[in-house]
């Protein structure tokens, strides 16, 4: 059976920590915890866990993520935010593929709770996710926040049952904060690769994708909550591109 390492990174996150490592600690034979020096009790937290814990300052998702990815100490890794856990299904399927590893990387769905509700439209389930993988074959790509597993040419990619269990936002006003942050963070990634979209970009692109969301991708049987995340959604979008536009920070 190989030998698993969990990597997680965190910032703030007393309130999902425990549920993150509890969830890793029956798979892996190591958990390291890249923090970004917070300021509640996510440390204490992890130390009482006897997770390995180290402390550095955020400079970007892949950033923080590929620094955590270079301490584990086997090559084989399972990589998680602090605000995710994987359900008991999902556990059982990694012990599996630690007994018999037949992949470059390991697929999984990812399942979000939002405000209470777990949501499973709006494009949010089944958000499948590279998050098991050889760490010797791949490493975090892609662009900043919206971060994903890049492995090398030929590598197989299977899949496992279960989910991430994923708790997103307690209220609205989270996720319009985190949409605020997610556009600002964006936005540079755009601007930084010169590819600033036009006004008609900043016009057209927010409706289509709340209609996506909404519409398409059947947000609108969510209720209330399908409205909310449709119409945020939309909102990141627009402030992304008014951002790179205008040359905000």
């Amino acid at each position: 059976m190989i030998k698993l390492s969990a990597v997680v990174i965190a910032f703030n996150e007393e309130r999902c920590i425990e549920k993150c490592l509890k969830s890793v600690a029956p798979v892996a034979d190591d958990i390291v915890v890249v923090d970004s020096f917070s300021t509640d009790a996510t440390p204490s937290l992890c130390r009482a866990f006897r997770a390995r814990l180290f402390q550095r300052a955020f400079e970007g998702h892949i950033e923080q993520k590929n620094f955590a990815l270079d301490l584990a100490e086997h090559s084989f890794v399972i990589s998680l935010d602090a605000d995710e856990a994987l359900s008991p299904e999902l556990q059982d399927s990694i012990l599996k593929a630690k007994a018999g590893w037949k992949a470059g990387a390991y697929a999984m769905n990812r399942r979000n709770f939002y405000c209470g509700k777990w949501i499973r439209r709006c494009g949010w389930y089944p958000d499948r996710k590279v998050r098991l993988w050889d760490r010797r074959r791949g490493r975090w790509g892609g662009v900043n926040p919206h971060d994903r597993v890049i492995m090398e040419k030929g590598s197989r990619l299977a899949f496992l049952k279960g989910d991430i269990l994923h708790d997103t936002y307690g209220s609205p006003g989270e996720h319009l904060a985190q949409a605020r942050s997610f556009a600002g963070i964006a936005a540079r990634s755009l601007r930084q690769r010169g590819r600033v979209r036009n006004a008609l970009s900043m016009l057209l692109d927010p409706p289509f994708r709340f209609l996506r969301a909404y519409l398409f991708k059947g947000g609108f049987l969510e209720g209330r909550a399908g409205w909310r995340i449709s119409l945020v959604s939309a909102y990141e979008v627009f402030l992304k591109y008014r951002s790179a536009m205008k040359g905000a920070p």
